[in-house]
């Protein structure tokens, strides 16, 4: 039903206020979003200048499991949660991998761009040879393990 002028009013409204109620929930999730980011952005920065890996496993599947459990508690479908929380970690592995790769390369720790929170994301940008890793939520199954 794409042309909605032959809507009743009444209808019109009701879809009108829940659209509205959508628009301001993605707004909210994208500035989470951004939020989360910025913390994982400092936490990239730390392990660049600790030498510690970018991807920590053990955190990520306890991350997984308590995402899980908490899409279940709000009546969301956990795997669908699994692939958002898995699509978040890749992207967080690379901003990790780039202020590494900063850090490596000026030998004096994670500074630039990547410690700004401006990082560039994907393998030309983490500096890591071979394809991307696959988008996990277009292909969740391709070969990626939990992180």
């Amino acid at each position: 039903m794409s042309d909605t002028t032959d809507i009743d009013g009444a209808v019109r409204a009701e879809l009108t206020r829940l659209r509205e109620s959508i628009d301001n929930i993605d707004a909210a999730v994208v500035h989470m979003l951004a939020e989360r980011f910025k913390c994982t952005q400092q936490v990239g920065v730390l392990k660049a200048k600790h030498q510690l890996p970018p991807a920590d496993p053990a955190r990520e599947a306890r991350q997984i499991t308590r995402l899980r459990e908490l899409a279940e508690s709000a009546r969301l479908d956990p795997a669908f949660a699994e692939k958002l929380l898995n699509f978040i970690i890749a992207e967080v592995i690379r901003h990790h991998e780039t202020i590494a790769d900063g850090a490596a390369a000026t030998g004096t720790g994670a500074t630039g761009a990547a410690a700004s929170g401006t990082a560039a994301t994907g393998a030309a940008a983490s500096g890591t040879s071979g394809p991307a890793p696959a988008d996990p939520v277009t292909a969740p199954d391709a070969g990626r393990t939990l992180r």
